[in-house]
């Protein structure tokens, strides 16, 4: 009986101790910079909880190589780089844990990195399965030197000022208005319609996930259609607009994410010393004063059902997730928004706020909306392209009829 007791105790503390998680980060080695940095302060926090990191192998796209991995069997126990639609695509096949399954100690991290509205946008089927780790309002930014030479003193901000300074601006085949669509990736619909969307709509989701149906053939949508028309009719853009056309001059403004800080700066230093930063455009009617919604390109971190120890992948993610230090460090390795709500008050980001441009992207963290958590992300967008977006680029069907037939088109593929 009691060598029996003392195998059972051992067996107890080879559970508990010695334990060794794989976790892949995303191919930025920024990121994995700030990982390994990570790692290394855990191992004096939690020796016995090993993290062994790992780039995601090399592949068409890391939810390829992820998928690869999961149907053979090497899942890791925990990896980063998941953007909504990826979640809900691996929460339907049961890949991934649900993290609110930790009850009070998911809530207490949510509640201590200041996230809870962020958090709820990533509820998928009644659970929450990612921890977001970073936030990429998209914004616009403004030519300001090029508008202060029209006679304005701050960007536009709803549709009728964008056609205005539109009309002054533009030259047939030299110079236009605004870079109204990102191009004709599937990917690049959350960086025009879906932004304008959001916008104009105050955060509302083009697709109703509970009823798996594509709702953008709305108000709102006809809205954003119309605008998107209006500026090709008229000639206030154009499909082809070269390269780096804002900096360049060819528009004067157009849809940017905070990863292009750096590089415009050292890139084009003069023209960016006039840049001005404002929300997406919205319809005429929207309230002046009102906070305006934007897409957010974020992405998260989950622990994977078949990790070895869900309980130790929590407590080091938890650990992760609920010191403000650490969300500092990220700013300083990767110069992203966190993906929290206190950025633009919390002392530990104060220095950040004198980067006017940072300023900009960390106040509307807030406001900033993932795509929809779903797992037809990919086929959805591409329908979008071809039967909303590349329609009215071409004027080849009016608002309203690009509109209805994107949502029938993408609803066979959701329903």
């Amino acid at each position: 009986m009691k060598k029996l007791l003392t195998i059972l105790i051992l067996c107890s503390i080879i559970t508990t101790f010695g334990v060794k998680l794989v976790f892949w980060t995303a191919p930025n080695p920024l990121q994995e910079e700030f990982w390994k940095a990570i790692v290394e302060e855990w191992k004096t926090v939690r020796p016995d909880i090993e993290i062994e990191l790992a780039v995601i192998p090399a592949a068409a796209s890391s939810e390829e190589a992820i998928l690869t991995a999961i149907a053979a069997g090497n899942a890791p126990d925990i990896s980063e780089n998941i953007f909504s639609g990826f979640a809900a695509q691996l929460a339907e096949i049961g890949a991934i844990y649900p993290l609110d399954s930790f009850g009070d100690d998911f809530w207490k991290m949510v509640e201590s990195r200041k996230m809870k509205n962020i958090i709820e946008k990533w509820q998928y089927d009644g659970h929450y399965y990612v921890i977001p780790i970073y936030s990429n309002p998209m914004l616009f930014w403004w030519r300001g030197d090029l508008l202060s030479q029209l006679g304005y003193s701050k960007p536009p901000r709803t549709y009728s000022e964008i056609y205005e300074i539109s009309q002054k601006f533009t030259v047939p085949s030299e110079k236009y208005g605004v870079q109204v669509i990102a191009g004709r990736n599937w990917w690049d619909r959350w960086f025009d319609f879906i932004t304008y969307y959001y916008a104009a709509s105050n955060g509302k989701n083009y697709i109703d996930i509970g009823k798996k149906k594509a709702v953008f053939n709305d108000e709102y949508g006809l809205k954003v259609a119309e605008f998107i028309y209006k500026m090709f009719e008229n000639g206030y853009t154009a499909v082809e607009l070269g390269t780096n056309p804002l900096y360049m001059g060819v528009v004067l403004g157009k849809i940017t994410g905070p990863w292009e800080i750096n590089w415009a700066r050292e890139t084009f230093p003069d023209v960016m010393e006039h840049m001005w930063i404002s929300p997406p455009p919205v319809p005429d009617d929207f309230p002046e004063g009102k906070p305006i919604y934007t897409f957010a390109d974020t992405k998260g971190l989950v622990i994977y059902e078949t990790c070895k120890d869900k309980k130790a992948a929590f407590e080091f993610i938890s650990w992760v997730f609920s010191k403000v230090e650490h969300d500092v460090m990220w700013i300083e390795k990767t110069k992203m928004p966190p993906a929290r709500e206190d950025l633009a008050e919390n002392p530990a980001f104060t220095k950040y706020m004198s980067d006017e441009f940072f300023k900009a992207y960390a106040e509307a963290v807030g406001y900033a909306v993932p795509p929809a958590l779903l797992g037809e992300t990919i086929d959805v967008q591409n329908a979008m392209t071809i039967h909303l977006i590349e329609p009215l680029m071409y004027l080849k069907k009016s608002p309203n009829d690009a509109l209805t037939t994107a949502v029938k088109e993408v609803n066979k593929i959701i329903f």
